[in-house]
């Protein structure tokens, strides 16, 4: 069952939310949030798998609520994805930075939300489909080409192929078929790989990624 909290300042969002997740067998809304600091606390109280966070928020906003979650030892297993209204907007790489899992847009069908909250619930996902591995890239590397991280050399030369393929936004079986392993090979390494580098998930490893010059944009090629 995956446990999900919900935090959003509009109890009409809130209730549209928790019809659709409650419809499904393996999901299980089990708390609502209307601010950040009540989102944090919840998350500590109750322990969800996701959180489905509001940006603007009254007091603590979704971006620092995120923040707080991630940086919690405690809360380690819990994802944040993180509720916006453009699939183009300032929040994105902000909120990645802070720790976000994944994003979904507030207008998305019923189906893509509950199929994003299942594969960020396993890791494999980094984003909603309407927000491309093509965003990312622009947001992490708009200033300059930044120079290779030294904790880079930490990696294999296979974790390496990995984390790039990662980092292009593949899941573990697209890998899997470009690197001729198995799917269970693949997670293995991108486990070790997280560990590595102090990354959280998956997420954090595209940032990382970008803003260690390992992959860049085409644009920048």
């Amino acid at each position: 069952m995956i446990k999900v909290l919900l935090a959003d300042d509009q109890a009409l969002v809130r209730a549209g939310f928790r019809a659709i997740l409650d419809g499904e067998d393996d999901i299980s809304v089990v708390g609502e949030a209307s601010d950040g600091e009540h989102a944090v606390r919840l998350a500590r109280e109750l322990g969800p798998d996701i959180v489905l966070m509001d940006v603007q928020m009254p007091g603590l906003n979704g971006l620092d609520a995120t923040r707080l979650i991630a940086e919690d030892p405690a809360l380690a297993h819990v994802k944040v994805i993180i509720l916006t209204t453009y699939d183009v907007d300032d929040y994105i790489y902000t909120a990645l930075r802070a720790g976000a899992g994944g994003f979904l847009l507030k207008d998305t069908e019923p189906a893509e939300m509950i199929h994003g909250i299942r594969v960020v619930s396993r890791g494999e996902a980094l984003l909603a489909p309407s927000v491309t591995r093509k965003l990312i890239a622009e947001f992490a590397t708009r200033s300059r080409r930044p120079a290779v991280s030294p904790r880079l050399n930490a990696l294999t030369g296979r974790e390496r192929e990995v984390m790039t393929l990662v980092a292009e936004g593949l899941s573990n079986e697209e890998i899997a078929d470009r690197l001729f392993l198995s799917p269970a090979t693949v997670k293995t390494h991108a486990s070790r790989i997280m560990t590595k580098l102090g990354a959280r998930d998956r997420t954090q490893l595209v940032v990382i990624a970008y803003e260690s010059g390992m992959v860049t944009p085409g644009w920048m090629d």
